[in-house]
């Protein structure tokens, strides 16, 4: 079962969904590293104050609300795509991939998985997309939340072993500061080669 929502009005649940999984994904578009999914599962005996898209959040915000969610979710699990799955499939569908595994991960089954933006995984669960899932359903904020914070983190570890890029700045973005510093320094390890500006550098054709 899919179905597509198109407006922003507040998310009303489906009856009979008792157990929701909220999905996100985090890095679709960065030169460098992998695509981050997470799926929460949240306790309504504990509920979390303060989720929203993790965008809209300052990083201590993030942080605090990253160890509350790890705290008191039923379930949360990571999901991820490396820079050569995404060179394979393509960024759209090494997402995709990424959210299945990260539904995949759940210690407990939901009865629907909600995902942000307007499509699905291939899930043998019911799903729907919700679009601004981000900011409209709290699973899906969770999750967002959850999927920033680990890749921040997984890009301010890169930038320790390779500070002249400055991944804990732009977090693997085409920056113009990101592209000066990939002219000079070149093309490392954990660079989407697919991705045109790291072609270029390359010397792939475009």
């Amino acid at each position: 079962m899919q179905k597509k929502i198109t407006d922003f009005s507040p998310f009303e649940y489906p009856m009979g969904a008792h157990c929701v999984a909220g999905v996100d994904e985090v890095g679709r578009g960065p030169l460098v590293g992998a695509v981050v999914t997470a799926a929460v599962i949240l306790d309504p005996r504990h509920p979390i104050e303060g989720l929203t898209d993790s965008k809209k959040l300052s990083e201590k915000k993030r942080e605090q609300l990253f160890v509350q969610i790890k705290e008191h979710a039923l379930a949360w699990s990571l999901g991820r795509a490396e820079p050569s799955e995404i060179d394979e499939l393509n960024i759209l569908w090494a997402t995709m991939l990424a959210m299945k595994r990260a539904v995949e991960g759940l210690t407990i089954e939901p009865d629907l998985v909600l995902i942000d933006g307007n499509r699905v995984p291939d899930l043998q669960i019911a799903s729907q997309a919700v679009v601004k899932g981000d900011l409209r359903v709290q699973e899906i904020s969770a999750a967002s939340i959850l999927a920033k914070v680990t890749r921040d983190r997984e890009m301010v570890a890169l930038d320790k072993r390779f500070p002249q890029y400055g991944f804990a700045a732009h977090k693997g973005y085409p920056t113009k500061a990101h592209l000066a510093a990939l002219e000079q320094y070149g093309v490392i390890e954990g660079y989407r080669q697919s991705f045109k500006p790291v072609k270029k550098i390359l010397g792939h054709s475009l």
